[in-house]
């Protein structure tokens, strides 16, 4: 099964389940994709967010609803599209189409369609995607501290894990560590991502750390990364915005059975942060 064919197989999922409960971790199984990066993956493809996207079917829905089934009663509409209210529903409808639930039913009123999205290989000339293939022929070890992050909040909450590291002192104690046995490979500061690239758990650990092999402080705890085989990408932000929808498609490569790892380097390294992703040939 190629890579468009999985995609839509997961936009079939929640085309499927616009009027029932639709699970992240469902749709990201189908698009064999890592659940914690399946909504920038989403949002990488599409320009919006994977939450905004079902939100305008579901209302698009309702709207045909409104119009073709002239019994349909909006206190119905709304918990049918997942709103806890005629009025919270009706706020949500009016902002999208302009019009109350309720004005929608006239004949002759504008609404917006928004269609359901398939997805499609094209050409197009973009920009060369710098890229290397490290092998790590020996067990690494990673030390530091780990918190838990709920899956679905990911994007929101690392960004101020790493604010809170550094307030409290953890980055610059982390900083110090990786001084102590400089490594030539993911020498930075690191932060992993669970315990494997596909992460189908509702809650996972984000470890924030180094390279370490010495004895480590005991408020801190070790990760070990075995021998690997990893894509690594200059500059992270980017990396996730083109790795699905132009280097994995083409790349034979798969994700393997390990954490993705952010690194960062030195302010005055160019780049200074990679995205290390782990693969196995196809």
């Amino acid at each position: 099964m190629d890579w468009l064919e999985r995609i839509n197989r997961a936009m079939d999922y929640i085309e499927q389940n616009l009027s029932d409960e639709i699970d992240g971790r469902e749709a990201a199984r189908l698009a064999c994709c890592p659940e914690y990066h399946f909504p920038r993956m989403f949002s990488a493809l599409t320009g919006i967010s994977l939450s905004e996207y079902i939100r305008r079917r579901r209302l698009s829905q309702a709207a045909f609803e409104l119009q073709n089934v002239p019994d349909v009663r909006i206190i119905d509409l709304a918990l049918k599209y997942g709103y806890d209210s005629p009025d919270s529903f009706t706020r949500a409808f009016k902002s999208l189409h302009g019009v109350t639930p309720t004005t929608a039913r006239s004949k002759g009123v504008e609404l917006k369609a928004f269609p359901r999205l398939f997805f499609q290989m094209t050409i197009k000339g973009e920009s060369e995607m710098d890229y290397r293939i490290e092998v790590l022929d020996a067990d690494i070890e990673i030390v530091g501290v780990k918190q838990e992050v709920v899956t679905q909040e990911a994007f929101h909450t690392i960004p101020k894990l790493w604010e809170e590291a550094t307030a409290s002192g953890l980055v610059p104690r982390i900083i110090e560590m990786s001084w102590e046995n400089p490594q030539c490979k993911m020498e930075g500061i690191l932060g992993v991502c669970g315990k494997q690239a596909a992460i189908t758990d509702e809650k996972f650990d984000y470890l924030i750390g180094c390279r370490y092999t010495a004895e480590y402080p005991g408020d801190m705890e070790k990760t070990v990364i075995p021998k690997s085989t990893w894509v690594v990408f200059p500059n992270i932000t980017e990396a996730w915005k083109r790795l699905y929808t132009e280097w994995m498609p083409t790349s034979g490569y798969e994700l393997a059975d390990l954490p993705c790892i952010e690194n960062y380097l030195a302010p005055d390294r160019v780049p200074n942060n990679e995205l290390w992703v782990p693969v196995i040939a196809k």
